[in-house]
């Protein structure tokens, strides 16, 4: 636990890698909602993990932007074109990956149609904004990391599902900014 802290605390290596998540709002069931994924379980750090979708960016890409849009539709099938941008959350820096992510945030104007990629998506997790903002969904929950360590984390728990870790630090910036919009 005293190398997560250690690299937590002294930011990003120079190599780290560049890359972007879609925070991807859009209405459904009379209600404002976003959309996880479960990772497929596989030999890296975020196996079996819930994250937003989204990736590294590639020699192609235009921007930040351009590469989130770009793994949302790779990863879950929705079309780019169709997603109006609203801006974007704190960079944040995954140690155990050494990615440097920059998350975007985006609002589809009806519910998407999800046509995930079963090789990077074993399966969608929509969650509510009301979920999201709901203080009786936070735990403090003991993970085991992937080099066998254990931390205790803040973490979201909901409809069974335990978003910790970066995911859940973008999504508790997320929440902080609706709070502060509805106060």
């Amino acid at each position: 636990m005293s190398r997560v802290r250690e690299l937590m605390k002294d930011g990003p290596r120079e190599d780290a890698v560049q890359s972007s998540v879609l925070v991807l709002l859009y209405p459904a069931d009379q209600e404002i909602k976003l959309v996880l994924m479960l990772r497929p379980h596989y030999d890296g750090v975020h196996s079996g993990q819930i994250s937003l979708p989204g990736g590294k960016y590639e020699d192609g890409d235009e921007s930040l932007i351009y590469t989130a849009l770009r793994e949302v539709k790779e990863e879950m099938g929705i079309d780019p074109w169709r997603v109006q941008l609203l801006g974007q959350l704190s960079e944040i820096y995954i140690p155990p990956s050494n990615y440097l992510v920059t998350p975007i945030v985006g609002y589809l104007a009806s519910p998407p149609v999800f046509t995930p990629d079963p090789s990077e998506v074993a399966d969608i997790i929509e969650i509510s904004i009301n979920e999201l903002i709901s203080d009786a969904n936070i735990q403090q929950k003991v993970m085991r990391l992937h080099n066998g360590e254990t931390i205790e984390v803040p973490s979201f728990y909901i409809n069974n599902n335990v978003i910790w870790g970066a995911t859940a630090m973008i999504l508790s910036e997320l929440k902080e900014i609706i709070g502060n919009i509805r106060s």
